[in-house]
């Protein structure tokens, strides 16, 4: 257990806004400030009309950290056996990652193994075996630019490489890439984990990037996630990274990527009323988890 709360504490963009133009970065960056977070995540979706230039100093200005995070299409899913469809999702990784490295981040994370979406059968060996390939290679890229790259855990309708920490884990280490590390969310979480505790155990220092949401995506607290377990799993690991709150509403997330998310309704109306709960709600379960006192010696 730390002594201490060290954790950047972040808010995904479309808890603002639904795109990246530069009037919406504008707006994200100054709402983040002024709720309090010190990293905003960008999704790097819409990659041709992203101003990184303005993106880069809007985000320094306001002396803000920044995390990119992506999913990829079937269209460019490096764990398909079609060499032509594969090779898409290869420039848009590389592509990717030179955003994140243009950005001022360190960090691009998310389903960058394969498409984000519902497939009809398991991952095949070969398939995998692409995946694994390509990320080795772009992680030798990317460790060239600084950028580290976060496998992120999602749930079965969603990707079928893999779904679990313990999974996670196996596919880290086919990669074999020290800029290759795990990153767990408790939505996620919520449908494919046992519990809440366990899996931060079995990665350990291996995690390098949190996204806290409720099993609804809705406000945290609302749902039925245990978050004082995973904040007292995170504390007894010593996670001193970031832990970004991630919510979707379709009041606010672009139509095309609402779809994608299966986001079919509004579960809240005003992203800063949501932010600024959030933010408690997080510092309120690192302070208890943390204030715990520590276990005795054992003789």
């Amino acid at each position: 257990m730390t002594d201490s709360m060290t954790n950047p504490l972040g808010v995904h963009a479309l808890v603002w806004v639904g795109d990246t133009s530069p009037e919406s970065i504008e707006f994200a960056v100054q709402r983040t400030v002024e709720a309090g977070y010190d990293l905003l995540e960008l999704s790097l979706h819409g990659l041709d009309s992203f101003e990184v230039a303005h993106a880069r100093a809007t985000i320094e200005g306001a002396s803000l950290k920044v995390a990119c995070s992506r999913g990829l299409s079937f269209e460019a899913d490096i764990s398909n056996e079609d060499p032509a469809v594969v090779e898409r999702g290869v420039r848009l990784l590389r592509s990717s990652i030179e955003k994140t490295a243009a950005l001022g981040g360190d960090i691009l994370t998310g389903a960058l193994f394969s498409a984000l979406g519902k497939y009809s059968r398991p991952v095949s060996a070969r398939g995998r075996a692409n995946a694994v390939s390509v990320l080795r290679d772009l992680a030798g890229e990317a460790a060239g630019l600084g950028v580290t790259l976060g496998l992120e855990v999602v749930n079965r309708y969603e990707t079928h490489v893999m779904n679990t920490a313990a999974e996670a884990l196996a596919l880290a280490d086919e990669i074999g890439a020290d800029n290759v590390m795990i990153h767990l969310d408790t939505y996620h979480m919520n449908i494919e984990e046992d519990d809440f505790v366990r899996p931060l155990h079995l990665v350990g220092d291996r995690l390098g990037y949190v996204h806290i949401g409720e099993n609804h995506r809705g406000p945290l607290g609302s749902g039925h996630i245990d978050f004082t377990g995973f904040f007292h799993g995170l504390a007894d690991i010593g996670y001193a990274g970031p832990i970004t709150f991630e919510s979707f509403s379709s009041a606010v997330v672009a139509e095309q990527l609402s779809a994608d998310l299966a986001i079919w309704r509004n579960l809240w109306a005003d992203g800063e009323v949501l932010a600024r709960q959030a933010i408690a709600y997080t510092r309120a379960q690192l302070q208890a988890a943390h204030a715990r006192p520590s276990a005795p010696a054992r003789a």
